[in-house]
């Protein structure tokens, strides 16, 4: 067969392909972001929380949803590519005149490895710039004490005392959960806006209906001499709500790889636990493979109509397919971080097994 016709029919089969994820993109973002803009309506009416707040704020949040769905998409999106290539008899045609399925195949891949490297490259720009300017839409309105500034990190105020942390996280799960905050700033002021005092601390934590500092450094300053103190560890009486601050926090997914590493590092040297970043590291990490995994694994469902009808069920049966690789590897990560097994073998253990799976079922069903 010429390179010309190989180039077409990788042309035919990637533009039916792209044109398919499209489509799904579009369907699975817009019921994602429906179901969101529902959620977010319920907080309408707290501080200058409007509809058209929600609105926003759920709009910078589209890159990271697209991010988040494009494995579901890519699955479904080169089954009903191809699927439609065999509604119309083309891959038969293609077949006939000498492609091999795993020609077919690698030209479906090559069209989701295409959009795949736009979704990698959005991770590390558009998603965590867009993630922290709606957060801090917001915050913003929910509270006037409280803001997001994307190179200084969080600003917040409490009667004169101002303050300001690089980053934060939420610790635990459920009613354990708790905030904790890096690289805290408190600025106190007196009723003219003099400086009295400025406190740094390496971390805070809010517990049990309290704050405390850690690592703390003050300096208090007067006419004529400023006095200094450090402390290991000291309550803050603050009524600062941590479900607030809380609305603030980037989660780790949506961090780059940059600030992942620069998380990881810090908690590392303080001797904090960094399992949930390293978990984010390895998931992006892993991402392409677990894309292409799914893909080969459902791909092969698509050549099924070929030889009798019900390309319905098959779809179905892929999608099934792919639904249950994420409910394992989610079960596996949970896991993973509760025993303090390697993330690597949790995020890449199911999509190697699964690639070896579809090489036996190709190898058997060539025999």
């Amino acid at each position: 067969m010429s390179r010309a016709i190989l180039r077409r029919s990788d042309w035919l089969i990637a533009r039916s392909v792209l044109a398919a994820v499209g489509v799904v993109a579009l369907v699975l973002l817009g019921i994602d972001l429906i179901a969101a803009l529902a959620s977010e309506l319920g907080s309408v009416g707290q501080g200058d929380y409007s509809a058209s707040t929600a609105l926003l704020y759920v709009a910078y949040t589209v890159p990271r949803r697209a991010y988040e769905l494009f494995p579901t998409t890519a699955v479904i999106g080169s089954l009903l590519g191809l699927g439609a290539l065999a509604g119309t008899s083309e891959l038969t045609a293609l077949r006939a005149a000498g492609l091999s399925r795993t020609r077919i195949g690698l030209a479906a891949l090559m069209a989701i490895g295409s959009v795949l490297v736009v979704m990698l490259l959005m991770a590390e720009s558009v998603v965590p710039a867009a993630e922290q300017t709606a957060q801090s839409i917001r915050v913003g309105a929910k509270s006037k004490d409280i803001g997001v500034v994307r190179w200084s990190g969080l600003w917040a105020r409490e009667g004169d005392t101002f303050l300001n942390a690089r980053s934060g996280r939420i610790r635990g799960r459920g009613e354990a959960a708790y905030v904790e905050l890096d690289k805290v700033q408190l600025f106190e002021f007196d009723a003219d806006g003099r400086l009295l005092s400025l406190a740094v601390a390496a971390r805070a934590e809010h517990r049990n209906q309290k704050w405390r500092l850690f690592e703390l450094r003050r300096s208090r300053f007067f006419d004529r001499h400023v006095e200094t103190e450090t402390i290991a560890e000291e309550a803050w009486d603050s009524q600062l709500s941590p479900e607030v601050l809380s609305l603030s926090i980037r989660r780790a997914r949506s961090l780059s790889l940059r600030s992942l590493y620069s998380n990881i590092d810090y908690l590392k040297r303080n001797g904090l636990d960094s399992s949930e970043y390293e978990s984010a590291v390895w998931a992006r990490w892993f991402y392409p493979l677990n894309v292409f995994a799914l893909c080969v694994l459902a791909i092969p469902f698509a050549f099924g109509s070929l030889r009798s009808g019900g390309f319905g069920k098959r779809l179905f049966i892929g999608i099934v397919v792919a639904l249950a690789f994420f409910v394992v590897q989610r079960l596996l990560v949970n896991m993973a971080g509760v025993y303090h097994v390697d993330m690597r073998l949790a995020h890449g253990g199911p999509a190697l097994l699964l690639l070896l799976g579809a090489w036996f079922w190709s190898r058997m069903r060539a025999t």
